[in-house]
C-alpha cells in the first residue's frame, strides 16, 4: 500500500516520527507521499528527517490556497523558490494546489492567480498536481480545463458527488479517498467509490487529520490508510488485497512509473 497525501513533515509527527514509521511499514505501506508547503523553512527541515527515517517516501510541494495570500505580493520570487523546491525535495508532484471559498483564508483573485501560475509551472516540469478544492467547484474545473491541459491530476481527499466525480473522471483525474470513507454517515461517497474506474482511485490519510473509523478523533497516522483500503474495499465489494494492489498501481501511474515493482 502507499499513502498517497500525508503530512508527516508536520510538527504533530517530530517527537515520535521513527514509531510513525516502523507502524507504517507493519501494517504493509511500502511508502508515502509527504505534501510539504513552499517556503515553510521549519518543515522542510522536518521533511530531512522524513527522508533519512523514511527513504522510500516522496514529497510533493505546493502553495496551498490557504497560504495564496502570503506569496500574492511577489508572484514571480515564490514561483522561483517553489521551482526550486521542488529540485530540493526531488519532487514527484506539485500540490496541493486549489481553491477553498469556505475559508477564504486568501482572496479569491489571489488564490485563482496563484492556482494559474503553479499549474504552468506544473506543466512546465511535468509534474502531476494534487489539487485541494473546497466549495470552489466550478472555478477549480474551469482553471483545469484551461490550463492544466495534459496534466496529470488528482484530486485529493475527494468529498465531491457522484456529477463532481463524472466531471472529474472527464477530464482524465485520479480520485483519491481518505478516512472519510469509512464514516457511517458517507454513503454518497461510498457510491462515487463504488463507481470509479479501477486504474482511478487511490487512498491517502491526509495525516495527521480525517483519521477511519474505529480511530476518529484520534490523531491521523500513514498506518492507518489500511482502514481506508477496507473501507474501499467493502463499497466495491472487492477483496481488500485487490484494492491494496491496484491503489498501490494507481500511484505509481500518476507519478509516471508504469511498474509497480519499481521502488516508489
Amino acid at each position: 500500500m502507499v499513502d498517497s497525501h500525508c503530512h508527516l513533515a508536520g510538527e504533530e509527527f517530530a517527537g515520535d516520527l521513527d514509531d510513525v514509521v516502523t507502524r507504517a511499514r507493519a501494517a504493509g505501506l511500502v511508502g508515502a507521499m509527504v505534501i510539504l508547503s513552499s517556503g515553510d523553512s521549519a518543515e522542510a527541515e522536518r521533511a530531512a528527517r522524513v527522508r533519512a527515517a523514511w527513504p522510500e517516501a516522496r514529497f510533493s510541494v505546493g502553495i496551498h490556497p490557504h497560504q495564496a495570500g502570503q506569496h500574492g505580493g511577489d508572484l514571480d520570487a515564490a514561483m522561483a523558490r517553489l521551482d526550486a523546491e521542488l529540485d530540493t525535495h526531488a519532487a514527484v508532484a506539485l500540490g496541493e494546489i486549489g481553491l477553498d471559498y469556505h475559508y477564504d483564508f486568501s482572496p479569491r483573485p489571489i488564490q485563482q492567480e496563484v492556482f494559474r501560475r503553479q499549474l504552468e509551472l506544473a506543466g512546465k516540469r511535468g509534474l502531476p498536481v494534487v489539487i485541494h478544492t473546497r466549495e470552489a467547484t466550478e472555478d477549480t474545473f474551469l482553471t483545469l480545463r484551461d490550463h492544466a491541459g495534459g496534466l496529470r491530476v488528482v484530486f485529493h481527499c475527494f468529498t465531491g458527488g457522484m456529477e463532481m466525480a463524472r466531471a472529474a473522471l472527464d477530464i482524465g483525474a485520479w480520485l483519491s479517498f481518505a478516512g472519510i470513507v469509512t464514516f457511517p454517515k458517507a454513503g454518497e461517497l461510498r457510491d462515487v467509490a463504488r463507481m470509479v474506474p479501477a486504474d482511478r482511485f487511490l487512498v491517502e490519510t491526509d495525516s495527521p487529520y480525517l483519521a477511519p473509523v474505529p480511530f476518529r478523533g484520534k490523531r491521523n497516522e500513514p498506518a492507518f490508510v489500511a482502514k481506508v483500503v477496507e473501507g474501499l474495499a467493502a463499497a466495491r465489494g472487492a477483496p481488500v488485497e485487490e484494492i491494496a494492489g491496484q491503489s498501490t498501481a494507481n500511484f505509481h501511474a500518476l507519478i509516471n512509473r508504469d511498474r509497480p515493482s519499481d521502488a516508489v
